[in-house]
């Protein structure tokens, strides 16, 4: 499916399919046919299950936008506390992290991909000594996958665009871009959605399509996920901040909320269709 010069997909979490062949029938019930992996499943697979599993992807024909890589230890639970455990910034989790990261890009190459998707945890201001330590980090992975011609793909959300937009310049990676999530931006508190495309725009390489209402202690308590067309991203204005800045690439639906997640996908994929009219 292909909507305003998109292709239009689905993230594969977001159908919580127990294994590959339930993925494959959820996609085919929204009328899609492109996806975002989530690897690690793959990844602590054993040998005979990933080959199985992979099979199964081949020959259903989907085509994929990006993979992604999340990590066991991740807690959501609040701001306060995602902060703490997310990312590449937990000393306790680094190595691991680090690791699974390197492992996820593999696949990846494996599958075709050319970038992999994650939050690498809050930035720390740039006058925190902490900043330091989280531009080593990163740059480190971005070594990693780039030795395997895979690009790292920060999630946004956390930092408002001109922060991440100063880790990008202080960085110095040229595979490390950003997963563009406008629905992060509001839960999080960290900015208007519209604005930060402008803002990020050359390092936008891949887009979810996702929305939210603004908790009323933004940066301190979480907004509401909600369907997307009924929250506070606006639909033409998104794609038209999108197109101003020559962004054509995928849009890829996630959905990490409500009883009925399938409904939602085809809610979006509407909204979409709507916004480009």
């Amino acid at each position: 499916m292909e909507i305003a010069g998109h292709k239009i997909g689905v993230c594969s979490w977001s159908l919580q399919p127990a294994n590959m062949s339930e993925l494959v029938a959820s996609v085919r019930q929204v009328g899609l046919e492109h996806i975002q992996l989530a690897l690690r499943p793959l990844i602590n697979a054993n040998e005979e299950t990933r080959a199985g599993e992979l099979r199964v992807l081949r020959e259903s024909g989907l085509q994929l936008t990006a993979g992604m890589i999340g990590f066991a230890g991740e807690d959501y639970s609040t701001i306060a506390i995602i902060r703490k455990t997310g990312g590449y910034l937990p000393d306790s989790t680094w190595e691991v992290r680090r690791d699974e990261t390197i492992a996820a890009a593999k696949l990846a190459r494996e599958l075709g991909l050319a970038a992999v998707t994650t939050h690498i945890g809050f930035v720390p201001a740039s006058s925190d000594a902490g900043y330091e330590k989280m531009l080593s980090r990163v740059g480190e992975v971005a070594d990693a996958l780039a030795a395997q011609e895979v690009a790292l793909l920060m999630e946004t959300g956390q930092e408002t665009a001109p922060e991440l937009l100063q880790f990008l310049n202080d960085l110095r990676r040229r595979n490390v871009e950003v997963n563009f999530d406008p629905a992060n931006m509001i839960l999080y508190g960290a900015g208007d959605p519209h604005d930060a495309i402008r803002i990020l725009g050359r390092h936008i390489r891949h887009v979810h399509i996702k929305d939210a209402t603004l908790s009323d202690q933004p940066r301190m308590r979480w907004g509401n996920e909600v369907p997307f067309g009924q929250g506070q991203v606006r639909a033409r204005k998104f794609l038209d901040a999108l197109h101003e800045v020559g962004y054509f690439g995928p849009l890829v639906i996630e959905r990490e909320a409500g009883p009925d997640r399938l409904d939602d996908i085809r809610d979006a994929i509407a909204a979409l269709k709507e916004a480009a009219e």
